[in-house]
């Protein structure tokens, strides 16, 4: 299968560990909630390593010394209602002074396409990076959504990080954004006929929210 060069898996021993935790339909709601934040944080580490510096100084205990920091208050993380929620809470540990927008979509289970009833970040678009969570990349439907609607509003600094995802999904979002990096814990076999991933972990929001 071909990876595109915008899309990468993470591979490291301990996103394997929780992914196979979270996989798991006997691990029970409270332990669930608290692997997607810590698969999060660990993908978010590795997604945020290009993010802008600046230059400042410090005074350490000793002497002044010349340090790199990141302009946090222009990282908007846009987490996915509902299932990318989940994911706002380990990227905030990373980042606590980052800026959260938030996006509702839902895929319609019917026809599969992204339905749009909330749409709500910080303005001045094209001035922030953005960091877009979903813990699952399917038919790739809601997400190339929330990016188109960030692109429209002059957002040029994209990036999205997703724990699961399927070759279908994967494909149709970078072929619509080649220009947005995706970052994701594992890249499965493929959908099913209710567009669910295989072999997945299930339907994120309802495994998060106890409303399976």
């Amino acid at each position: 299968m071909n990876i595109p060069d915008n899309f990468q898996v993470i591979d490291h021993a301990l996103i394997h560990h929780k992914l196979g935790l979270i996989r798991d339909k006997n691990t029970g709601l409270k332990e669930f909630r608290e692997l997607v934040t810590e698969a999060t944080m660990l993908l978010g580490y590795e997604a945020t390593k290009d993010l802008s510096l600046k230059d400042a100084e410090v005074q350490t205990p000793i002497t002044t010394a010349q340090v790199k920091t990141v302009e946090v208050a222009d990282i908007v993380l846009v987490p996915i209602m509902r299932a990318g929620l989940s994911m706002a809470e380990g990227m905030l540990k990373l980042i606590p002074n980052a800026r959260v927008g938030c996006v509702g979509m839902e895929r319609d289970h019917e026809t599969h396409q992204p339905v749009d009833y909330y749409f709500k970040i910080p303005n001045q678009a094209q001035k922030r990076t953005f960091i877009v969570l979903d813990p699952m990349l399917a038919t790739g439907g809601t997400i190339i959504a929330t990016v188109d609607r960030l692109k429209d509003l002059g957002a040029d600094k994209i990036l999205c990080v997703c724990i699961i995802s399927a070759p279908e999904g994967m494909e149709a979002f970078c072929e619509q954004h080649q220009d947005v990096k995706v970052y994701t814990g594992a890249l499965d076999d493929h959908l099913n006929s209710s567009k669910y991933i295989v072999p997945g972990l299930g339907d994120a929001g309802d495994r998060l929210y106890g409303t399976d």
